[in-house]
């Protein structure tokens, strides 16, 4: 067994280097430290099983025989690796970026002085000629932002750069990076958020929240389009338009639309002879063509013609669905998944759900008779389903909001399918065609 590990309190950095580890060396396995910043937490919540990574607590140490570590040099501070410590029949590989002068005696050490351990990483995949998917960049590239502060730290190197290149390259996702990253504004521009957030305008179109705001700064404000990511991000709509009046003849308008970008804010703005791409715009007016106020309307004019379609769980979900009865052994719901490699099965039948079972709740089987047990004593009965014409967005929300990796599908009272927080990850990173 080859383990992956990093140093407590992991920030993104460690967190990144650790899923980059996993797949520099097939077969291992990410170990998450129990105690981790905010940030790495909120996107733990919503994506930790489109990793390979455990908890220390679930590592089986007799079985360990190589450990990875990453992002520190000192073995006080990983998490319950002591016992991999004294033993001479554990290879240790050491990837790090910190020159701390640690006790960790590693068989094999990349150590050196650029601005993240994601750097070293990076450096070696691209020596092997790896492909990323972009969800995999969108990671590596928080934490790479992270350590070298958006490249700007002293610390940084051309080479950090390079690395940020290549992310970006393989699709790596600036929005998602600026959400999770959240950079410190100053106070002029924290009053800026909060008079947008106090004087918001919401209009609902097919599910869909947009938010529309008036903005009259004293004076011009730095970093307005990252203010306007943040603002979208905190009033949890699908777009959002800021109209902002530069002086009495001119207007710049803003907008950023979610991860599914199903508003095209890019198209919409090209009315007021600006552009940009779905995610994405801005548009200047000049000699006063378009006051404010008409700019308010003709924005809620466009938006209302906006066709919105794309992709509905219908197309995301996987079916036939597994059933089992209850009274099915456990040891038998752990072949099926491995046999089937999936990691959610359904109990009952179509007509009646009675529960679900998932990979996480084998976790908690720790006694070799509980494999034995049936599968209605632990699996989780009160279950969220989700209709097929939803969007994954929709589903997404859900998932955090009932803190769920799986949701049945349910049409006209029948269970018709399945979607996992794997599939709604695969699609929002554009891992699929639309």
């Amino acid at each position: 067994m080859q383990v992956v590990t990093t140093h407590k309190n992991s920030d993104f950095d460690a967190l990144a280097s650790v899923i980059g580890a996993t797949l520099l060396y097939p077969n291992s396995v990410g170990v998450i430290p129990t105690s981790v910043n905010n940030n790495v937490a909120k996107f733990l919540s919503t994506h930790k099983t489109a990793f390979n990574i455990i908890l220390p607590s679930e590592v089986k140490f007799d079985q360990v025989s190589r450990l990875i570590v990453v992002d520190t040099d000192q073995w006080r501070r990983l998490d319950r690796m002591e016992k991999l410590r004294e033993r001479d029949d554990v290879e240790i590989l050491l990837w790090d970026h910190h020159s701390n002068g640690g006790d960790i005696e590693a068989d094999f050490r990349c150590q050196e002085p650029v601005g993240a351990t994601v750097t070293l990483l990076v450096r070696e995949m691209k020596s092997r000629q790896m492909d990323l998917n972009p969800l995999v960049s969108t990671v590596l590239l928080i934490g790479l932002y992270e350590d070298t502060g958006h490249l700007s730290y002293p610390s940084t190197t051309a080479e950090d750069a390079a690395a940020a290149s290549y992310l970006l390259d393989n699709g790596a996702d600036l929005n998602v990076a600026a959400f999770f990253l959240n950079p410190p504004y100053e106070e002029v521009q924290r009053d800026i958020l909060l008079s947008m957030m106090r004087d918001t305008k919401k209009i609902t179109l097919n599910n869909l929240t947009i938010g529309i705001n008036i903005l009259k700064p004293d004076k011009k404000v730095p970093m307005l389009a990252a203010i306007v990511s943040m603002y979208r991000t905190i009033i949890n709509a699908d777009a959002v338009f800021v109209i902002c009046v530069n002086d009495e003849k001119s207007c710049t308008i803003i907008g950023r639309s979610g991860a599914t970008r199903m508003i095209n804010v890019g198209k919409i703005l090209k009315h007021f002879g600006g552009g940009g791409h779905p995610g994405a715009g801005s548009a200047t007016t000049r000699n006063g063509e378009y006051p404010p106020s008409q700019i308010k309307e003709k924005l809620v004019e466009l938006i209302k013609k906006t066709k919105v379609g794309g992709v509905t769980i219908a197309d995301l979900m996987s079916f036939p669905v597994t059933f089992v009865e209850g009274s099915t052994p456990m040891h038998e719901i752990r072949d099926m998944m491995q046999n089937q490699k999936i990691r959610g099965i359904l109990v009952g039948n179509e007509d009646n759900l009675e529960g679900i079972i998932v990979l996480w709740d084998l976790k908690k089987l720790k006694l070799d008779k509980q494999w034995k047990s049936p599968v209605k004593a632990f699996m989780a009965r009160d279950v969220a389903t989700i209709p097929p014409y939803y969007k994954p967005a929709q589903a997404a929300q859900l998932m955090i909001e009932k803190n769920i990796g799986h949701l049945p599908v349910s049409h006209n009272d029948k269970i018709i399918g399945i979607v996992t927080r794997t599939d709604i990850l695969t699609y929002l990173y554009n891992l699929l065609p639309d």
